[in-house]
C-alpha cells in the first residue's frame, strides 16, 4: 500500500469546517507545481485551493459536457477519463493518479470534453480557475509552468496520434505497462512492481483493443516470462524485454492486432493518450 502523505488539517473543534489545504506540504507537489515557488507565492497558491473533495469508487468527479469552472489536483487514488464516440460507446482516454491536474482539457472551450470517474475511493484538491488566472498573472513562474504544461498535453496527443495508430495489439500493451511504471516511479514507487487499478476492460477501452484480447496478452507476456501477474498485482520482470517488444523488436502479432487496431474493433476517435 503507498503511503499517505498528509497535506490537509481539518479543525477538529469545527465539524465540516474547510480543510487547510497545503501545497508545501504534499509529496507531490513538483508534479503538479512548478519548483522555485518561494514560501510567500506558496502561500497565495494555498489559499485559493477552496476544498479538498472525496470522490467514492465509481462516482465522477465531473461529466461530459459540464461547463468547466476548476481544476483538480488528485491527491490520494486513481481516476479514468473517457468521452462517449459517435455510436454511444466509451472511449477511455487516459488514467490519472496522485500529482495529475484533471481538467486541462476544458479551458479552451469552457466545457468538459470528456468525464472523469473514480477507479477507488480518491480525493482531489478543487482549484477555482478564475482565481488561478489571477494568480499566474501576478507569479511568473506559476504562469510559465502550465503554459508549459498545456503544451506537453498537446505534444503528446500529437506523439501518441503518429505512432500508436501503427502499433500492433503487444506493443501497445508493453508500452502501456512500461509508461504505467514510469509514472510510479517519478512518484518515488517501484517502475517495475505496482497494482492496476483500471479493469481489462478499461485497459482495453483506453488501447482500442478487446477485453479478451487484452486477458490473452497478459496471458502471454506472464508465460514468456515478461511480467508476473497475480489478479491486479503485476511486476515487471523483464523491462528490457518489454522495452524491445514496444519498440516492435521483439515478438510477431499472434492476437490479429496488426495495424491500428484490431479487426473490427477500428477506433473511430482520436488516439488514446500515453499512459
Amino acid at each position: 500500500m503507498h503511503p499517505t502523505i498528509p497535506i490537509a488539517v481539518v479543525n477538529p473543534q469545527r465539524p465540516g469546517a474547510r480543510a487547510e489545504v497545503r501545497c508545501g506540504l504534499c509529496s507531490f507537489n513538483k508534479l503538479c507545481l512548478p519548483q522555485g515557488l518561494d514560501e510567500h507565492d506558496m502561500g497565495r497558491l494555498d489559499q485559493i485551493i477552496v476544498r479538498r473533495r472525496r470522490v467514492l469508487r465509481d462516482e465522477s468527479l465531473y461529466a461530459m459536457g459540464q461547463s468547466f469552472h476548476s481544476l483538480y489536483a488528485v491527491r490520494l487514488g486513481h481516476f479514468k477519463t473517457a468521452q462517449v464516440n459517435r455510436r454511444g460507446e466509451q472511449q477511455i482516454t487516459g488514467f490519472h493518479m496522485a500529482g495529475d491536474l484533471l481538467g486541462m482539457e476544458a479551458i479552451g472551450s469552457g466545457q468538459h470534453s470528456c468525464a472523469a470517474v473514480a477507479l477507488e475511493d480518491s480525493e482531489v484538491c478543487e482549484i477555482p480557475f478564475a482565481r488561478l488566472q489571477e494568480l499566474v498573472l501576478q507569479v511568473p513562474p506559476l504562469m510559465q509552468h502550465f503554459h508549459r504544461t498545456m503544451a506537453r498535453e498537446i505534444q503528446r496527443e500529437q506523439s501518441v496520434m503518429l505512432f500508436l495508430g501503427n502499433m500492433r495489439a503487444e506493443q501497445r500493451l508493453a508500452l502501456f505497462l512500461l509508461s504505467m511504471g514510469a509514472r510510479y516511479a517519478a512518484r518515488g514507487y517501484s517502475p517495475a512492481s505496482f497494482q492496476l487499478r483500471m479493469s481489462r476492460e478499461d485497459i482495453g477501452g483506453y488501447l482500442g483493443l478487446t477485453i479478451e484480447s487484452v486477458s490473452r496478452l497478459l496471458a502471454r507476456f506472464r508465460k514468456q516470462g515478461w511480467i508476473s501477474l497475480d489478479k491486479r498485482e503485476v511486476s515487471l520482470l523483464d523491462l528490457a524485454g518489454l522495452e524491445r517488444l514496444s519498440l516492435g523488436v521483439a515478438g510477431e502479432a499472434e492476437d490479429g492486432g496488426v495495424g491500428g487496431g484490431e479487426a473490427g474493433n477500428q477506433p473511430d476517435y482520436a488516439a488514446p493518450r500515453a499512459a
